[in-house]
C-alpha cells in the first residue's frame, strides 16, 4: 500500500509540474501576443492623456488610451452617449428619433442619419478592442502566477513524497529484527 501511495504522490506530482509550466509558458507567450500586437498598431498617447506620446503596447496603456477616447467621444457629442443621441437629423439639424421629422437626403430620399453617432460606434469597437487587451495581458499574468503556484506545489509535493514516505520505508527496512519483536518478559519465578 504504501508503494501505490508513493507512486501516486509522484504522478500527482509530475501533473502539477506539468500544468505549472504550461501555464507559465502560456502566459509569457498571452502578454507577448498582447504587447506584439498592440505595438503593431502604432497608437500614441494623446497629449492630454495619461501616457503623451508613448507607444500603447501594454495592456495597462491600451486601458488608458480607451479612457481618453471615451473622453474625446463625450467631448465631441456634447456629453452624450449613443443612446443619447436621436437617429436622425431634422432639418435644422438638430438630433430627432422621429422619422417623419427628419431631413430627407436628396440623393437617396432616406432620412438623413445622425453622424455623431457613428463617432460612439467607432469609439466603442476600438475601446473594447483596447480594453479587451488590457483584459488579456491580465488573464496572462494570472496564469503565469498560477503556473507558478502549481510549479512549487508540485515540487514540494514530490519532495513531501519522496522524503517523507521514502524514508519512513527505508527506516522499517532498516531496523534490525530484533528491535521489532517485542521483548518477552520471563516468567515469574515461584
Amino acid at each position: 500500500m504504501r508503494k501505490l501511495l508513493q507512486y501516486g504522490g509522484i504522478v500527482a506530482s509530475v501533473v502539477l509540474i506539468a500544468f505549472g509550466i504550461g501555464a507559465i509558458y502560456t502566459g509569457f507567450n498571452g502578454r507577448h501576443t498582447v504587447r506584439t500586437d498592440l505595438a503593431a498598431e502604432q497608437i500614441v498617447g494623446t497629449p492630454d492623456s495619461t501616457i503623451p506620446g508613448q507607444l500603447v503596447d501594454t495592456g495597462a496603456k491600451a486601458q488608458a488610451f480607451a479612457k481618453i477616447m471615451r473622453h474625446h467621444t463625450l467631448e465631441a457629442t456634447d456629453g452624450k452617449t449613443y443612446s443619447q443621441m436621436g437617429q436622425y437629423l431634422d432639418s435644422a439639424g438638430k438630433p430627432t428619433d422621429d422619422k417623419a421629422k427628419a431631413a430627407l437626403d436628396p440623393q437617396t430620399k432616406q432620412p438623413v442619419a445622425n453622424q455623431a453617432r457613428q463617432i460612439w460606434v467607432t469609439e466603442t469597437a476600438l475601446t473594447t478592442a483596447l480594453n479587451t487587451a488590457y483584459f488579456a495581458e491580465q488573464v496572462a499574468t494570472f496564469a503565469i502566477v498560477m503556473g507558478f503556484a502549481l510549479l512549487l506545489s508540485g515540487i514540494g509535493f514530490l519532495v513531501l513524497t519522496l522524503g517523507g514516505l521514502g524514508r519512513k520505508a527505508a527506516a522499517v527496512r532498516t531496523t534490525p529484527k530484533f528491535e521489532r519483536t517485542a521483548v518477552k518478559e520471563p516468567a515469574p519465578v515461584a
